[in-house]
């Protein structure tokens, strides 16, 4: 079994020599490090020492944070280290996966993360429906009013292109196009 360490900092003027004293201190043999953000999914550190732990070793944080991006990227992160047989440790809090009761805690944090993503869900879906019964419709507001797309016919009718009706119209050739598109009631031939 390795002690294999992950240090992480997220500013140029911020040091990982506190977490790499903690994780010496804490048995690491090796120590990876990445200087990013925690919300920066892509992390060479992290990748290296997910890559580098082998079945029966123990990942090591000097704290939660410095692993996940989020609760549910934690949580994966630590069911993937799980499922190759490795182990997780994070030294502030005490957390180690290797252990029942560490066990427990981590899937309780787990627990609380799926409720919190639940109740999110809920209360959008409570809005949404809030909204709609006021009569409220989700989504961008059109650009391309009567007036305009009537114009824009007439321009492409001359010959000019979507992109030059656009322009002149000051709106976008996405929004034009989509605009122009026939809706289900011009594929209607009985319309």
């Amino acid at each position: 079994m390795a002690l294999v360490g992950y240090a992480r900092v997220s500013t140029l003027d911020q040091t990982p020599a506190l977490q790499r004293d903690a994780l010496a201190a804490a048995g690491c043999g090796r120590v990876f490090e990445d200087q990013a953000s925690g919300a920066q999914a892509n992390r060479p550190g992290l990748e290296a020492a997910l890559a580098y732990v082998r079945d029966g070793d123990v990942l090591v944080v000097w704290k939660l944070d410095r692993l996940g991006r989020s609760l549910p990227h934690l949580i994966e992160t630590v069911a993937a280290l799980e499922a190759r047989g490795a182990g997780f440790r994070s030294i502030t809090e005490a957390i180690d996966t290797t252990t029942p009761g560490g066990r427990l805690v981590f899937h309780l944090f787990g627990a609380l993360g799926q409720f919190e993503r639940d109740l999110i869900r809920e209360r959008t879906r409570a809005g949404l429906a809030a909204a709609a019964a006021r009569g409220r419709k989700g989504g961008r507001k059109k650009v391309t009013n009567g007036d305009k797309l009537a114009r824009a016919r007439a321009m492409l009718a001359k010959g000019l292109t979507v992109r030059e009706a656009a322009a002149r119209l000051r709106i976008g050739k996405t929004a034009l196009y989509e605009a122009l598109r026939p809706g289900p009631e011009a594929l209607d031939p009985d319309n």
